[in-house]
């Protein structure tokens, strides 16, 4: 960085370095062939300062030499956006897609785990069901009530999967197959799919949050729609 700095400052506007324009006693002055080395370097230490280079202003030329630091500085910024904006591009060669639910807490240490796996495959493209941006129509139709009620992944031809083979899918990406891979035998995942269904259904209120009906109308009435109860009435 040093070394940039001082070529900035010599190079610019095609100039003369700043220090011979002001010291240029040193480029006149001439020793004798007869001197040795170690007495021509004692003759520029003792060297007596002129009267003009003590007063000299160097305003301008520290200000010139701030601006070259700048602008490097500048370059490194520029660089450092530029890696970042291509790791988010790297992300649309996702395979699969997962809906989670960010506000529970216990969901988010799996997310969490695989959002560090995925660093490494970069194939899962996480999807937060609460986030008020969620669009459905972005998301084979899957409404947040739909998405709430168990996980929903989303394979890149379009397929959906849903609980245990949802799981199953993700940690296949991320090399971590082995982890489900028992459950594609199909006695094994009749029974992982009900002790599932148990858990997707009391999640809610073994995380100590209200029950789906009041989260929905929750989520409803924030975005100013119709909240409809399991008997069809709809109100705004």
């Amino acid at each position: 960085m040093a070394l940039r700095a001082a070529t900035v400052v010599c190079v610019e506007r095609g100039r003369n370095p700043r220090f011979l324009s002001i010291y240029p006693q040193l480029i006149r002055t001439k020793f004798p062939s007869s001197l040795q080395s170690s007495q021509i370097h004692t003759r520029i230490i003792s060297y007596q300062t002129p009267e003009h280079f003590q007063h000299a202003n160097f305003d301008k030329s520290f200000a010139r030499f701030n601006h070259g630091i700048r602008a490097i500085n500048t370059d490194t910024t520029a660089e450092s956006k530029t890696l970042s904006e291509n790791e988010n591009l790297s992300g649309n060669n996702w395979k699969i897609k997962m809906l989670y639910d960010g506000d529970c807490p216990l969901c988010m240490k799996e997310v969490n785990m695989l959002t560090e796996r995925n660093k490494m495959y970069g194939t899962i493209k996480f999807v937060d069901i609460s986030s008020e941006d969620y669009s459905p129509e972005a998301n084979q139709g899957i409404d947040y009530k739909t998405a709430m009620g168990t996980i929903h992944a989303i394979q890149s031809d379009g397929t959906v999967v849903t609980s245990v083979e949802a799981f199953r899918r993700l940690y296949e990406e991320v090399g971590l197959g082995w982890v489900y891979a028992v459950t594609k035998y199909k006695p094994v995942a009749v029974v992982a799919n009900a002790v599932y269904a148990v858990w997707a259904k009391y999640r809610m209120q073994i995380t100590g949050r209200p029950s789906l009906e009041d989260v929905l109308e929750a989520r409803m009435q924030k975005q100013g729609g119709e909240v409809c109860k399991d008997d069809k009435a709809c109100k705004m």
